[in-house]
């Protein structure tokens, strides 16, 4: 569910980023709310909540064919996409 939160947040974002810019998932807390089904078709609704500076908070929903199963918030945070890359690959060296 996690996953399928922070997507859904991730895709409202990119409308809000500049040529060269990403985010990245900061901050998440959920909340599971009703049991789903294996196989039952699973969905995530984002709101953009506000915008600080570089911070998009978001309220999410989850809801599964039969009704609301989780909601949360979530904080995406704008980076330069390749200052994120060059960081991430002098990490791994």
């Amino acid at each position: 569910m996690v996953a399928l939160m922070e997507d859904a947040a991730l895709e409202l974002a990119k409308s809000y980023l500049e040529e060269g810019q990403t985010t990245v998932g900061a901050e998440i807390h959920c909340r599971h709310l009703a049991p789903t089904p294996v196989g039952m078709k699973v969905t995530a609704t984002a709101k953009l909540r506000s915008i600080e500076r570089r911070k998009l908070w978001f309220d999410i929903e989850v809801n599964d064919e039969k009704g609301k199963c989780g909601e949360g918030s979530h904080l995406r945070v704008i980076v330069n996409s390749k200052a994120m890359r060059e960081k991430a690959e002098k990490k791994a060296e």
